[in-house]
């Protein structure tokens, strides 16, 4: 097995590693944009240090995949509330002509293609090291504290990392994904020495994961447990306050665990490389939602009109709230989601195990031996509208049979969501979404839309499958 996992791993490799012509095109790329993010500082009279950081500046990059990070390093006089904006504009004007998309972590920043590479060009404060003003401070001293330790083997190790937990779909820090991110990564490498230790790590975790690399808390272990609560801890070497693995959703963890597992039992190349979803014709699709016999809720809205960081912010909330208004009336929930293409359609699908539900339920009441309950409860359900049958003494309790308000999950949504849904709980910009309109469609009701839009059609060929790539070959 050993041998098989080298051979998959030495494959993949030297697939992702750059290879001198690229290196030389993104490095001189880097090194151009920052000349212009310097020019447009100066022309816009703000006093920054420009430098290049993340993957590129670390050299853990993939072949193929580069992200080049701009930061720009400014003076701590510049109000909180203008940082963004200020460096905005610069940034708008040093990629001048490329396509722009502004992007929101804790503030905004700037997201541009140039020469057909993702750049990223971030603000942040110039300060000494713990005396932080925001987020993105600690990223210089990241990428000293990265490069200081990763030797050339380690950041081939960092590579196949990142390729593994793309392949799995559990990279990425953004709200979208709630990942691993490129930095904990390199952590988990510094730390772990290798790609295949991190998944053995992992594969056998039970509990909680907590890595304290400069061991700040040595000793004082129970403090680590007090402080974050997450179920995998990773304590930032530059800031011993900070959970870099905070943004890493239990769900994606759990993935990750479970892929680390199958990988290390049957090792393939489709946990780096899987394969490309073709989607289900709508004959297939219609046979599938036939055959399967569950009702699925396809909740559709327009565009929201927020950058991609606070959209999907938006849907989690409001689909959280939604779970929980579907499963307080009694409809048993198989799954649910949000999806998004980030532009003119948004979605919550919802599948439950039916559409349709009893008009009448039964409701258990307080035991006998709890006399002032009881008649609390009786009180309340002797002579109501909404009592079908009873009250009557079951098994030492008292029992009623309730007339339900809603039977059918379609009519549920339609009337909490009229006015918006704020008091479900729906996030306030989707909520004035809805407002302006939305529809429902139930099973293979959805194959105009499904027909319409190929990423959507992608992604439900994908959630009626339920099982991930990875799983093919196990």
């Amino acid at each position: 097995m050993q041998e098989k996992i080298e051979k998959v791993c030495t494959t993949v490799l030297k697939r992702i590693t750059p290879k001198t012509r690229e290196r030389a095109k993104i490095e001189a790329l880097a090194k151009k944009l920052e000349k212009k993010v310097v020019s447009a500082s100066k022309e816009l009279g703000v006093k920054a240090e420009v430098r290049v950081e993340g993957s590129v500046a670390k050299d853990t990059w993939l072949s193929g995949e580069p992200d080049i990070d701009v930061f720009m390093r400014v003076s701590t006089t510049i109000p909180r509330k203008s940082l963004g904006g200020i460096c905005l504009k610069i940034a708008r004007k040093a990629t001048e002509g490329s396509k722009q998309i502004e992007r929101f972590a804790e503030h905004p920043y700037l997201e541009a293609i140039v020469d057909a590479v993702r750049v990223n060009i971030v603000p942040c404060y110039k300060v000494k090291h713990g005396e932080w003003l925001s987020a993105t401070d600690r990223t210089p001293f990241h990428t000293d504290y990265v490069k200081k330790r990763l030797n050339a083997q380690m950041r081939g190790e960092v590579r196949l990392l990142k390729k593994f937990m793309k392949g799995t779909d559990t990279y990425g820090a953004e709200i979208k994904i709630g990942g691993f991110s490129g930095y904990l990564c390199e952590l988990l490498i510094l730390h772990f020495k290798s790609f295949i230790n991190t998944l053995e790590s992992f594969a056998q975790h039970k509990q909680r994961i907590a890595i304290d690399i400069e061991n700040y808390y040595k000793g004082r272990e129970n403090e680590l447990q007090l402080l974050f609560k997450e179920p995998l801890v990773i304590v930032d070497p530059v800031d011993k306050g900070r959970n870099v693995a905070s943004a890493v959703q239990p769900q994606k963890l759990y993935t990750f665990i479970a892929a680390a597992r199958t990988f290390l039992k049957n090792p393939y190349i489709n946990f780096f490389y899987p394969p490309e979803t073709i989607a289900l014709t709508v004959k297939e699709l219609k046979q599938k939602l036939q055959k399967r016999g569950s009702a699925i809720i396809f909740l559709t809205f327009g565009n929201v009109d927020a950058v991609p960081d606070i959209l999907w912010g938006q849907l989690y909330k409001s689909q959280r709230s939604l779970h929980k208004l579907v499963q307080l009336n009694d409809f048993n929930i198989l799954r649910d989601i949000s999806w998004s293409d980030e532009k003119t359609l948004n979605m919550f699908i919802f599948e439950l195990e039916q559409r349709n539900i009893s008009p009448v339920k039964k409701h258990f009441g307080p035991p006998l031996e709890k006399e002032q309950e009881c008649e609390k409860f009786l009180r309340k359900h002797l002579g109501s509208l909404g009592t079908v049958s009873g009250p009557y003494v079951e098994d030492g309790r008292w029992v009623v049979e309730l007339q339900r308000k809603y039977t059918d999950a379609v009519a549920l949504l339609s009337e909490k969501l009229k006015d918006g849904g704020r008091n479900a709980g729906i996030a306030e910009q989707i909520s004035h979404v809805l407002r302006k309109g939305f529809k429902i469609f139930v099973n293979e009701e959805i194959v105009k839309v499904y027909e319409k839009n190929g990423e959507f059609a992608e992604f439900l060929t994908d959630f009626l499958s339920g099982k991930p790539k990875w799983l093919e070959n196990a």
